[in-house]
């Protein structure tokens, strides 16, 4: 039985990690809901390395 996204909530830890690896937890708990879509604008755009691409450059 799967679940509908409307109405539903996550509950994600925020925390900041610095340049030596040390994570700081910055809000234990934040509740956030998830989108229904992501515009085109924040897609990252494709993978260019000879893996992913299949070329021997």
């Amino acid at each position: 039985m799967h679940a509908s996204a409307v109405g539903m909530s996550m509950t994600i830890k925020v925390y900041e990690v610095d340049r030596y690896g040390c994570t700081r937890v910055v809000k234990p708990t934040a509740e956030v809901t998830p989108a229904d879509s992501i515009p085109a604008s924040h897609a990252l755009p494709p993978c260019q390395c000879t893996q992913c691409t299949g070329s021997q450059q």
